[in-house]
């Protein structure tokens, strides 16, 4: 069975950190990108950044958050560092193929985590 569980949100103060883990099983971890979405109520779900062979970022967490990936244990983690209240939402991680300049592309990920709420407070 595929499982991608999202961990480590919670609620913190504007200018705070976290750190959320996505812990893989029951597909070869290795083959593939993970990227990490977040969506915000009311809103559309947009990617905040991927890594495969290379890393991407969106604009707005550029300088602020960190993915890396650890192979040996299938997780790949989300450092979120000097955090601002509009980074609140859900969290996802999912895992896929897609080419790099379609990396924000939610439909070409193959598998989905459940989400983990981060809240940030001003």
């Amino acid at each position: 069975e595929v499982q991608l569980q999202a961990s480590g949100g919670g609620l913190v103060q504007a200018g705070g950190s976290l750190r959320l883990s996505c812990a893989a099983s029951g597909f070869r971890f290795g083959d593939y990108g993970i990227g990490w979405f977040r969506q915000a109520p009311g809103k559309e779900r947009e990617g905040v950044t991927y890594t495969r062979t290379s890393t991407y970022y969106a604009d707005s967490v550029k300088g602020r958050f960190t993915i890396s990936r650890d192979n040996a244990k299938n997780t790949v983690y989300l450092n979120m560092n000097s955090l601002k209240p509009e980074d609140t939402a859900v969290y996802y991680c999912a895992a896929g193929r897609p080419v790099a300049s379609a990396w924000r592309t939610t439909s070409l990920y193959y598998y989905w985590g459940q989400g983990t709420l981060v809240t940030v407070s001003s």
